[in-house]
């Protein structure tokens, strides 16, 4: 385990404070846990909360602080548990900070969703725009999700792509081209764990080459 040197007046010479997670966050966690109950991960039994969870660790992780790890567990609310009205919600419950971030992750705001491509285009030109609070928290659940993708590759081989719309040759295009705008402009612990993740899953899968979707 790591050591560190503690002067007499108990403090720990040569590190940080802790982030402080406050009442904010437990709400927050069970705000989301509720909204999502019973959701799972995409064609597993996986609870859906454990992705929210593995976005707000990297987060925290990447020295964000309690808004920016709140709205990381709820990244996902406005577009899977009521549109709209649900960002207003999250606004009156945890603040403009953290709904402003929210609404910046969100790629649908109704049910069902537009087309695929569509609305993955229309989120890459939006993300062009967005805050560095907004990029921080997108990055991480693209870098999250990735994770996923590779553990899933790794032990389905192949056939782990019918669960995406975009197949496989689309969902790299997704995920390479947003690698390459959030490298753009931030090159942080998250983007740089990001590029690393997309090029192991070029490698794994040989894909290789063009941004551009198939048909293209």
């Amino acid at each position: 385990m790591p050591t560190s040197k503690t002067s007499r007046r108990g403090k720990t010479r040569g590190t940080l404070p802790p982030i402080r997670l406050g009442p904010r966050f437990t709400k927050a966690f069970q705000f989301a846990y509720q909204k999502h109950k019973g959701q799972a991960r995409k064609a597993s039994r996986i609870p859906y909360i454990t992705h929210l969870m593995g976005v707000a660790s990297v987060v925290l992780e990447a020295g964000g602080d309690e808004d920016l790890a709140i709205a990381a567990l709820l990244h996902d609310v406005v577009e899977d548990c009521g549109g709209r009205p649900m960002l207003n919600q999250v606004r009156r419950l945890f603040g403009k900070r953290v709904a402003d971030i929210v609404d910046g992750c969100t790629d649908a705001y109704t049910i069902p969703k537009p087309p695929w491509r569509e609305r993955k285009e229309s989120y890459i030109r939006r993300l062009k725009k967005e805050s560095a609070d907004t990029r921080m928290v997108s990055a991480a659940d693209k870098l999250n999700n990735i994770r996923s993708i590779l553990s899933d590759y790794r032990a389905l081989g192949e056939s782990v792509w019918s669960r995406f719309n975009g197949g496989r040759d689309g969902t790299i295009w997704y995920y390479r081209t947003l690698r390459d705008e959030f490298l753009r402009k931030d090159k942080s612990r998250i983007t740089v764990d990001l590029d690393l993740a997309v090029k192991e899953l070029e490698l794994m899968t040989g894909c290789k080459g063009a941004h551009l979707l198939p048909g293209e």
